[in-house]
């Protein structure tokens, strides 16, 4: 039977390049954003090159959408085998006021939302069939090098060390990939393509649970 990985935050980098790594290794892709007509030209991308792919429209601001998303898709194809949350918001502020209200958007859309969408999986059967959780981080979300608009990679970066601890007695993996720059295509490391890679060690070989990168 084959597997499934579902990816919440497709789009043109590593979104799309995460899961195409997966749908060379003969896993069923399921891209998740909040444009459908993006979703909708994506897919047609997967399906000329062969790979079976679905799509459903959420936004990681609105949990309840994702709730409703990955219900649809697990009726349709059962409980998925990898779920990558790849959504982050890393847009800079520019020396701007940032509000409260601010903060709490940008943790619901980091953290929050991550969290929501591992507790959605995290079943007993998910752990029978060794399944794996990964997060896209940031090493720049270090204290040493603060800047509010990385702020929720920090708060991601706790998370999944505190998921990790509570998920792994179930048999369940949860990994990050943490980047210490943008994706950007043709650049010889930092390469989309590149950094799918480390995505798909972290799924098959699971001997670090995350990859500082």
């Amino acid at each position: 039977m084959r597997k499934t990985m579902i990816l919440v935050g497709a789009g043109p980098g590593l979104g799309n390049a995460i899961a195409r790594e997966f749908a060379k290794h003969d896993f069923i892709v399921v891209l998740m954003s909040r444009s459908q007509e993006r979703l909708n030209n994506y897919a047609r991308e997967f399906i000329a090159a062969g790979h079976e792919v679905y799509t459903k429209t959420v936004d990681a601001l609105h949990p309840g959408t994702l709730t409703q998303a990955f219900s649809e898709i697990m009726h349709q194809l059962g409980l998925p085998d990898a779920v990558v949350y790849n959504v982050g918001y890393t847009v800079r502020d520019h020396g701007r006021p940032i509000s409260s209200d601010d903060l709490l958007q940008r943790y619901q859309v980091d953290v929050a939302s991550a969290w929501h969408c591992a507790g959605l999986v995290a079943l007993p059967e998910f752990g029978k069939k060794k399944g794996a959780i990964l997060f896209t981080g940031g090493r720049l979300a270090k204290i040493i090098r603060p800047a509010s608009h990385y702020i929720g990679k920090a708060a991601l970066g706790a998370m999944t060390a505190v998921l990790r601890q509570a998920l792994t007695p179930m048999g369940i993996f949860v990994g990050s990939v943490r980047l210490s720059q943008a994706p950007t295509p043709g650049d010889e490391r930092f390469d989309p393509a590149l950094i799918a890679q480390e995505f798909w060690k972290l799924y098959s070989e699971r001997k670090e649970a995350d990859i500082f990168y």
